[in-house]
């Protein structure tokens, strides 16, 4: 196999995190927003936590595109 495709067959599979990112994403939202409808006045006190939870995820996004633009572009 040659180096370049080698490389671009990485960088597609590093972007494969990005589709569980998005469905973790998915399910925290979802959680809050149906524990707020079950019960509105524990709701400002977890949206900390959600932020946290978010911040978390769209790290791993951040880190998974990060290395397949060093995979792609990278020396």
């Amino acid at each position: 196999m040659e180096p370049e495709a080698a490389r671009l067959i990485g960088a597609g599979l590093a972007t494969l995190a990005l589709a569980g990112v998005g469905i973790g994403m998915g399910n925290i939202f979802g959680s809050f927003v149906a524990g707020a409808l079950r019960n509105p006045a524990a709701a400002p006190r977890v949206f900390g936590n959600l932020l946290l939870g978010f911040a978390l995820t769209e790290a791993i996004a951040l880190f998974a595109l990060l290395i397949a633009f060093l995979l792609l572009f990278g020396v």
